[in-house]
C-alpha cells in the first residue's frame, strides 16, 4: 500500500507520528464509454468557454461565483489556510462507541506508527480497547477539515471520517405520517420470518453478483465476440418474478418463511451428496454424465475401468 497523507495523533501531550492509508479499494470491473457506432473511445477536455483552447490541469485554478462577481483562487491562496498546513490529527473526545451513527461514517483509513514511537501508538490503542470507547478526532485533509472517528481493528488504528450536521439529510415523507394497522398476527409472522433469517454476520459468505456476471460476460465475449448467446451464458430463471403477484401480507409472510424452512433440507440434501461423493469418488463423473445423456454412461464405463485396474496393482 502506498500512503496518502503524513500526520501526528495528538491527545493531551502525547504525539504520535502516523502514516495514512485508504482501507478499501473498489472491486469494479474498470469499463470506459466508446462510441456505440464504431467503438471509438469517448474522450473529455477541459476546454475554456472564453478561449476556446483546450487547458492543461496544472494550469486549472478554482474560483467561487456569488452571482455578481467570480473570485479566483489559486493553489498558493489555498495552501495559505492555515487548517491546510496544519497535520494534526487532534483527539477532542472519546465517546461510547454506540453513540457513532453509522450513517454519519464517510472514509476508512489506517494509520501504520513510526517505529520510535510504537509504544505511544500501542498505549492508544490499548486504551481504547479498555474503555471501549471511539476517539472523535479533528484533521485537514485534501483543503477540507475533517471530523473522525478513531477506533480499533485488530491491532491497527482506523480512522473512519464523519460526516457533518449539514451532510445528513434529514427524511420528510409524508406518508408516514399515517400508521397502518397491524394485527398481532402479523407481527408474530414477521418475528417468525425474523428468526428464520437470524444469524451471525459474516462479510465473506457473500459476494458481488453484479460484478461477478460482469466479469463471466466480459470473458465470454472475449471469446465469443458478438455472436454471444447470453441466455447460453447465464441460462434463462424459471422463478423470474414469482412472487411478484402476492400483494397480501400475511400470504407473502407466510411464503417467506415456507421458502426459508425448505432451505435447510436443501443444504442437508446437498451435504448428504457431497459425503457419497467421498465416499465413492469414482462413481460421481458417472452419476452427472448419464443424467443428461445416454453417451455419457460408456465414457463413465470408460473411466471405471481404470480405477479398478489401479486397484488390482495396489494388491
Amino acid at each position: 500500500m502506498r500512503s496518502i497523507w503524513k500526520g501526528a495523533i495528538s491527545f493531551g501531550l502525547v504525539s504520535v507520528p502516523v502514516k495514512v492509508y485508504s482501507a478499501t479499494e473498489s472491486h469494479d470491473v474498470p469499463l470506459h464509454q466508446v462510441h456505440s457506432k464504431d467503438g471509438g473511445r469517448i474522450r473529455y477536455q477541459r476546454r475554456c468557454e472564453v478561449c476556446g483552447e483546450v487547458v492543461a490541469y496544472g494550469d486549472i485554478d478554482k474560483a467561487y461565483d456569488d452571482g455578481e462577481q467570480t473570485v479566483v483562487l489559486t493553489e498558493k491562496d489555498l495552501k495559505s489556510l492555515p487548517a491546510e498546513r496544519n497535520h494534526e490529527i487532534e483527539v477532542v473526545e472519546f465517546v461510547p462507541a454506540d453513540q457513532v451513527d453509522l450513517l454519519r461514517l464517510d472514509k476508512s483509513y489506517y494509520l501504520e506508527p513510526e517505529g520510535k514511537t510504537l509504544k505511544q501508538y500501542t498505549l492508544l490503542r490499548r486504551a481504547l480497547e479498555d474503555s471501549d470507547r471511539t476517539a472523535i478526532v479533528r484533521f485537514a485533509l485534501r483543503q477540507k477539515t475533517r471530523l473522525a472517528a478513531l477506533r480499533v481493528r485488530g491491532d491497527v488504528l482506523l480512522l473512519q471520517t464523519l460526516l457533518w450536521d449539514d451532510e445528513v439529510r434529514s427524511p420528510a415523507f409524508d406518508v408516514l405520517n399515517e400508521t397502518p394497522r397491524i394485527s398481532e398476527k402479523e407481527r408474530d409472522m414477521a418475528a417468525q420470518l425474523v428468526e428464520s433469517l437470524a444469524g451471525d454476520f459474516d462479510s465473506a459468505a457473500f459476494t458481488d453478483d453484479y460484478q461477478e456476471q460482469l466479469r463471466t460476460l466480459v470473458e465470454a465475449k472475449l471469446k465469443e465476440g458478438d455472436a454471444l448467446d447470453t441466455d447460453a451464458t447465464f441460462g434463462v430463471s424459471d422463478d423470474e418474478g414469482e412472487d411478484a403477484e402476492v400483494v397480501d401480507l400475511m400470504e407473502a409472510l407466510k411464503r417467506s418463511i415456507d421458502k426459508k424452512k425448505s432451505a435447510p433440507a436443501k443444504k442437508a440434501a446437498a451435504k448428504d451428496d457431497d459425503a457419497d461423493d467421498d465416499e465413492a469418488p469414482a462413481k460421481k463423473p458417472a452419476a452427472k454424465k448419464a443424467a443428461a445423456k445416454k453417451p455419457a454412461a460408456k465414457k463413465a464405463a470408460a473411466k471405471k475401468a481404470p480405477a479398478r485396474k489401479k486397484a488390482k496393482k495396489a494388491s
